[in-house]
This record gives C-alpha cells, structure tokens and sequence, in this order.
C-alpha cells in the first residue's frame, strides 16, 4: 500500500515497498548510473513496478538502489497530466553511449512514443550522472543539463545514498 505525504499544493511524494529501496547485494558491474524516471501516462506507479523487476531479471545491470516517487507538475508543454518520477541507481559494465540506447529500448518496451518535446509519456528514462563523467554529444550530455533546476530530480535525488 502507497504511502502519500503531500509536500505543497503541487508536489506529493509516495512511497512504497521498492521505492525507496535499497539494495543489499555487492555488483560485479563497474560503471555507476543515476537514471531519472517519470511518466504521466496510464498507471504510471505499476509501470515503474515493472520497470523494477525488469531490471532485476536483467544480467547486463544491477538495480542497487531507488528513491521515493515524486507526484509534480509538467513543464515545457503544460496542457497534460502531473508527472510521477523517481530515481533508480543501476551499476552496469556497459558505456554511457551503450547504456543510452539500452534505455531507449526500454522505454519503447513499456509503449514510448516519441512525438515532441515534453509531450506526455507512458516512460521517461534520462541519465542524470553516470560516474564522473562529463561528455557533450548530439545524443548525450552528462551529467544531465538541467538537474539542478528541477524538483523532479533534487526531491528523489535528496534521499538516496551516492
């Protein structure tokens, strides 16, 4: 059973028995990646459930710890419904550009449309930090640009242990 907390008229915060959780198992996995999730399409909160137990199904990565789930406004295109987001921390041996389209797959895999810029979507999954990293592609900027502008990210972020 979630539990809710309401932190202002526009933000709430959930939690659950997997978000927060952490993990109590050593990975072999070499890299480090912070990974901001949200959604705003269909049942979002069984989604990430899901998205849970397919990344520990999944050898290539390891799931080592996730943050509470954050309920907030859209922003960009704000004729849609309100957010739910999270943070996931997965170590993995895979590079930053390996691990990129590793992600893509995955939000196409749980129904991903990409139709415009912060159109309403069923998943959103962005790297945030992956290591030290920093890096400027046509597909990648690490860490993530805007992460420190957003509560989507700082509220999650706060709680974990990096």
């Amino acid at each position: 059973m979630p539990l809710k907390r309401s932190l202002s008229k526009t933000l709430s915060i959930y939690s659950s028995e997997r978000f927060p959780w952490l993990s109590r198992k050593s990975s072999k996995h070499r890299h480090q990646a912070v990974v901001g999730v949200g959604g705003n399409i269909g049942d979002v909160k069984r989604r990430f459930e899901h998205l849970f137990f397919e990344l520990h199904r999944d050898k290539r990565v390891t799931l080592t710890q996730t943050s509470l789930i954050l309920k907030n406004p859209p922003f960009g295109f704000s004729e849609q419904e309100d957010f739910l987001n999270t943070i996931i921390v997965i170590k993995t041996s895979m590079n930053a550009k390996v691990f990129l389209e590793y992600l893509m797959r995955l939000e196409k895999k749980f129904g991903r449309k990409r139709s415009f810029a912060n159109a309403p979507r069923t998943l959103d999954l962005d790297i945030i930090f992956f290591d030290d990293l920093v890096m400027n592609t046509d597909k990648l900027t690490l860490p993530h640009p805007a992460w420190m502008e957003r509560e989507s990210v700082l509220i999650p972020l706060s709680g974990l242990r990096l």
